[in-house]
């Protein structure tokens, strides 16, 4: 999402709530992919573990929306499509992260204009990761 974007409530990040309203859905993220089967093989890229990656999310989407630059300040430069290379992306991957996070959306009360918009940009970013054909 474009960070000098505009919306109702100022930045994305102000219109969904703040800091606190990120890292409840960041949180609803990830514990939807530990417990609905349709996010088995989504959940199975992440490890054994995600405290890392809920961390990473999290800084990162606070950034993306328009509040703070945790992840760069941190890591520097997201590139997104290089440090996820590592992992198998396809479109069942790609799908099953947008129904994650609409799910977590939805749960989480991110108000529907903003979901309508932020699935849009969520839509292309996940294409865009995609490194394996097929399903």
């Amino acid at each position: 999402m474009q960070t000098e974007e505009q919306t109702p409530a100022g930045t994305p990040f102000e219109w969904m709530g703040g800091e606190a309203h990120v890292r409840d859905l960041v949180d609803r993220f990830y514990d939807l992919m530990d417990l609905e089967p349709g996010y088995t093989e989504l959940r199975a890229a992440h490890g054994p573990e995600l405290a890392n990656a809920r961390e990473r999310l999290f800084m990162f989407l606070c950034g993306w929306l328009g509040g703070p630059d945790y992840y760069i300040e941190k890591h520097g430069h997201p590139r997104l499509r290089m440090r996820h290379m590592p992992f198998s992306i396809g479109i069942k991957e790609r799908d099953q992260w947008l129904a994650c996070m609409d799910q977590a959306m939805g749960e989480t009360g991110v108000p529907e204009e903003l979901r309508s918009r932020l699935k849009t940009s969520f839509f292309q970013t996940a294409d865009w990761m995609r490194n394996k054909g097929g399903a």
